[in-house]
C-alpha cells in the first residue's frame, strides 16, 4: 500500500507571515468596513477592535493547534481528530462554504474596484464578467505551485500596504477636522446594539485570514516555531491598520457616504478619497485595492484546496481532488475544483449576501477551533485554556447576530452536508 500524497515544506517565517497578511489586507479593509458602516454607523471603528479581540483568541487557539498538528486542512483536522470525524466534516464543509463566498465577494470587489478606476460605473453583469476572470486568473497562479504564489503574494501585500499608507496619511488630517460631525456618537445607541453586533460578526470576517497559515501547515518549515510567530503576527499588523483606515473613511465621509458607496459600486474607499483627497489618491487606493483583492482570491484559493486536498485524502471528498501535481508538487484537481466553485458564486453579483454568509459559516468553523484547542493535551498547550474557552463563546454569540435568514440556510447547508457524508459513506461501505 503506498503512502498518502504528502506537500513540500517551503515557507519560512517572512513568507508565512506575508501569506496571512495579504489573506486578510483585501476585503475586509477595502469592502467591509463600509458593510458595517451602514449596520453601525461611527461606532463601526469599535466593531473594528472587538472584533480583533475576537480573532485574537480564535488565532491564538490556531496557532496552537497548527503547531501540534502542522498538516494542511486546518480545523478539518484538528476537529476530526481531538473532537470527532463527524466535527471535523463539520468544519471543512464550513470552511469550503465560508472561503468560497469570501473569494466570490474579493472577486467582486475587485471588478467594483476596477471599473471605478476605468470610469465605467455600476454595471453589474460587467462585474461579474470581471469576477470570473479574476478567479481564473489566480486559479491559474495557485496550480504553478506554492513557492510562486508566495512570491506573487509579497508583490500583490507590498503595492496594498503603500496605497492604504497614502490613504492614512493624507485623509489623517482631514478625519481630525471633521470628526466631532462624522464619529460621533461613537458609541452605538441601544436601539443599535443589534447593529453594532452586526457589524463585529461581519467585520470579524476580515480577521479570519490568518487560517490560510494554518491550512498551509504540511508546507511550513519548522511549524511548531513558525506558525504561532506568523499567526500573531500577521493579525497584530491587520488590526493596527484596519482601525487606522476605519477611523480616515468614516472620520473623512461620515458612515452613510460609505456605506452607500459600498451599496452602489462596492468601492468605498475610493470614493471617500475622492471627497477629501487629490485626484490621484483616489486612483491610487483603487489601485492598492485592486491588487488587494487579487492577494485575497489567491489566498484563499490557496487555503480552500488544501482543505479540499485534505478532505479527499481522508475520503470525505472525492479522491480524486487529492492528487498531487508531479511538476509542481500542487494539489492541482483540487485548486482547480475551487476555482470553478468561487467563480460559480460569484454571478451571485451582490457583496452584502456573499459576505454575511461567510460570516455565520466562518464564526461556525472558528468555534469548532476553539472546540478542538480546548481538547489538546496539557503537554500540547501552548495557551491558557481560557483563550479559547472566550474564543468559543463568541464566535456561536456572533454567529446569530447576522440576519436570520443567512444563518438560517447556513443551519441547512450544515444539515445537508452531514447527511451527504453519511450517504457517501454507506455507498462506500456497500462497495467494500
Amino acid at each position: 500500500m503506498s503512502a498518502p500524497p504528502q506537500l513540500a515544506r517551503s515557507l519560512g517565517l517572512s513568507h508565512a507571515t506575508l501569506l496571512g497578511l495579504g489573506s486578510m489586507v483585501g476585503t475586509g479593509v477595502f469592502v467591509s468596513i463600509g458593510i458595517g458602516a451602514g449596520l453601525a454607523g461611527p461606532s463601526v471603528v469599535l466593531a473594528v477592535g472587538l472584533a480583533a479581540l475576537v480573532a485574537a483568541a480564535n488565532a491564538l487557539s490556531s496557532a496552537q493547534l497548527a503547531a501540534s498538528i502542522p498538516v494542511s486542512g486546518g480545523t478539518y483536522e484538528y476537529a476530526g481528530r481531538l473532537i470527532s470525524p463527524a466535527a471535523g466534516f463539520t468544519a471543512g464543509w464550513m470552511f469550503l462554504c465560508a472561503k468560497a463566498a469570501s473569494a466570490a465577494t474579493a472577486a467582486l470587489g475587485f471588478a467594483g474596484y476596477v471599473l471605478g478606476l476605468a470610469g465605467s460605473g455600476d454595471d453589474g453583469r460587467l462585474a461579474v464578467l470581471i469576477a470570473v476572470a479574476a478567479v481564473a486568473a489566480l486559479t491559474a497562479v495557485s496550480l504553478a505551485g506554492i513557492r510562486r504564489s508566495a512570491a506573487a503574494n509579497a508583490a500583490i501585500v507590498a503595492v496594498t500596504l503603500g496605497a492604504l499608507g497614502l490613504f492614512i496619511v493624507v485623509g489623517g488630517p482631514v478625519a481630525m477636522q471633521r470628526a466631532g460631525v462624522t464619529l460621533t456618537p461613537i458609541l452605538p445607541a441601544r436601539a443599535g446594539l443589534g447593529g453594532f453586533v452586526e457589524a463585529t460578526a461581519l467585520m470579524f470576517v476580515a480577521y479570519t485570514g490568518y487560517g490560510r497559515i494554518a491550512t498551509l501547515g504540511e508546507e511550513v518549515r519548522e511549524p511548531r516555531r513558525t506558525i504561532p510567530r506568523a499567526i500573531i503576527a500577521s493579525i497584530a499588523l491587520a488590526a493596527a491598520l484596519y482601525a487606522a483606515v476605519a477611523l480616515v473613511a468614516v472620520g473623512t465621509i461620515g458612515a452613510p457616504a460609505l456605506a452607500e458607496a459600498t451599496r452602489g459600486a462596492a468601492a468605498p474607499l475610493a470614493a471617500a478619497a475622492e471627497q477629501f483627497g487629490p485626484s490621484w489618491l483616489a486612483r491610487a487606493v483603487a489601485i492598492g485595492a485592486i491588487t488587494a483583492m487579487l492577494g485575497v482570491l489567491l489566498n484563499l484559493i490557496l487555503g480552500l484546496s488544501r482543505v479540499l486536498f485534505a478532505m479527499g485524502r481522508r475520503r470525505d471528498m472525492p479522491a480524486v481532488v487529492s492528487r498531487v501535481s508531479r511538476t509542481t508538487a500542487a494539489p492541482s484537481v483540487a485548486i482547480a475544483v475551487v476555482g470553478v466553485a468561487v467563480a460559480a458564486l460569484a454571478l451571485v453579483g451582490s457583496v452584502k449576501t456573499t459576505w454575511s454568509f461567510s460570516a455565520f459559516t466562518v464564526l461556525v468553523y472558528y468555534a469548532l477551533t476553539n472546540a478542538s484547542a480546548l481538547r489538546l493535551p496539557r503537554e500540547q498547550r501552548l495557551f491558557h485554556p481560557a483563550i479559547p474557552a472566550a474564543g468559543l463563546a463568541a464566535c456561536l454569540s456572533l454567529a446569530f447576530f447576522v440576519e436570520p435568514r443567512i444563518w438560517l440556510t447556513g443551519l441547512g447547508v450544515i444539515a445537508a452536508g452531514l447527511i451527504w457524508r453519511r450517504a457517501a459513506r454507506r455507498i462506500a461501505a456497500r462497495g467494500r
